[in-house]
């Protein structure tokens, strides 16, 4: 007969598997051990690191292919050295797993002097507070269940790393087995509100000549290329990406016009969208690389810019209005656009790196970082996963024309070396 109950370590280790965690990454040390030995017996396998922040780097990695990632280390000195990785997580929203093996419960009430610790055992999760979007510290196995679902839920929801304390003492507690795991689903936007943005929103393309889109990385983090897909094929707009969102469609897409930097971009992509009349940006954020240093000068009047949870449009602002209501709106009552009427060029004219044609070694050819990178261009195959370390091979290898199914990789905002 099955036992009604299982370790709280069980529970945790059958909730990773649940949301997508078939990997988890750490380091061992004594406070961990425990936990440790409960993965090596689950259906989640460990993944060793040579240290803490190559963990912490590994699940983002990792989270950014699969959905979520997750890794563990020893309290302390373990956490503390993975916490770069996460900060960067939480900047580009990462959905990352943090879970600590902590002294046992009365070490938190007595604060003896053990190794690994400060004199105020809870600093190390006050810190992970500042970067992660829901933090537990599990006391027992009667509430561990309830707020491994919470801390695991805030993690789908937000898209942002968590951070869960399992003490030495509380792993092999006994809990309650867990039932279907509710799986977070975005809060609705508010009608009225959406209505008023898709009608301004409407009226302003229907009467634009030259529309363009420029799709971004919220749209990749809350799985919306489906129907970003949608809107771009139904209205026949040309459409860009920043280096954020490289990849959220095929570049090998005919509407496809190339990567938008501001003042940095190809001339083609700079004149096209610097000559539009109308700019729809989805899932953007404006940061510094992603602008070309704050260089791109968009028009208010001209544009609407739709974010998570919030669309402007001109000078008026609308609340409560998700990104998916939005496009989905605007895709089922936006009418297409014939090809020639919407002043494409295809990003393969416009791309400085691409293979489109067979290399040719020249010895008299001076080694440059575009030669070079004009040469990687050809290993790239279909569906292959592209990462860029951050410096000049990032920017110059967001300039290559990704093959279909492609998948571009690059910490473009946090920009954390290693």
């Amino acid at each position: 007969m099955t036992s009604r109950e299982i370790t709280v370590a069980e529970y945790l280790l059958f909730r990773l598997k649940q949301i997508g965690v078939d990997h988890i990454f750490g380091v061992p040390g004594d406070f961990v051990l425990g936990f440790f030995n409960q993965v090596l017996k689950s259906e989640v396998k460990y993944v060793g690191t040579c240290n803490e922040l190559n963990a912490a780097y590994a699940a983002d990695g990792y989270a950014r292919i699969r959905g979520v990632g997750a890794f563990s280390t020893t309290f302390g000195v373990g956490e503390l050295s993975a916490i770069n990785g996460v900060a960067g997580a939480y900047a580009e929203r990462v959905p990352v797993v943090v879970v600590t093996g902590s002294p046992a419960t009365i070490n938190f009430r007595t604060r003896p002097l053990l190794h690994h610790t400060l004199d105020d055992y809870l600093i190390p999760l006050r810190m992970y507070e500042k970067i992660t979007v829901a933090t537990s510290q599990l006391a027992s196995g009667e509430t561990a269940p309830a707020e491994i679902d919470r801390v695991l839920a805030a993690c789908l929801y937000y898209q942002q790393p968590v951070y869960i304390s399992l003490p030495s003492d509380v792993v092999m507690m006994k809990c309650k087995r867990p039932d279907a795991f509710l799986f977070p689903v975005h809060a609705s936007s508010d009608p009225e509100t959406l209505a008023e943005a898709i009608e301004e929103a409407l009226g302003m393309l229907a009467k634009s000549q030259k529309p363009v889109v420029i799709g971004g990385v919220e749209l990749i983090r809350f799985k919306l290329q489906n129907e970003f897909a949608g809107l771009v094929d139904k209205t026949g707009y040309p459409f860009a990406t920043m280096m954020l969102g490289k990849t959220v469609l095929s570049e090998q897409h005919s509407q496809f016009i190339g990567i938008f930097e501001g003042d940095r971009s190809r001339h083609y992509v700079r004149d096209r969208i610097g000559n539009a009349d109308c700019i729809l940006q989805l899932g953007n954020l404006m940061t510094d690389f992603n602008t070309g240093g704050f260089t791109m000068n968009f028009d208010d009047n001209k544009t609407i810019s739709a974010n998570l949870n919030f669309v402007k449009i001109r000078h008026h602002d609308y609340e409560n209005v998700y990104i998916g209501d939005f496009i989905l709106g605007l895709t089922q009552k936006l009418d297409h656009r014939e090809f020639t009427s919407m002043d494409i060029q295809c990003a393969s004219n416009g791309c400085v790196h691409r293979h489109t044609e067979p290399y040719l070694p020249d010895a008299r050819q001076p080694l440059t970082i575009k030669r070079l990178f004009d040469r990687m261009s050809h290993f790239v195959k279909n569906n292959s996963i592209v990462i860029a370390e951050t410096g000049i091979s990032l920017f110059s290898a967001a300039e290559m024309l990704m093959p279909e199914g492609a998948t571009f990789i690059g910490q473009t905002f946090y920009g954390s070396i290693g």
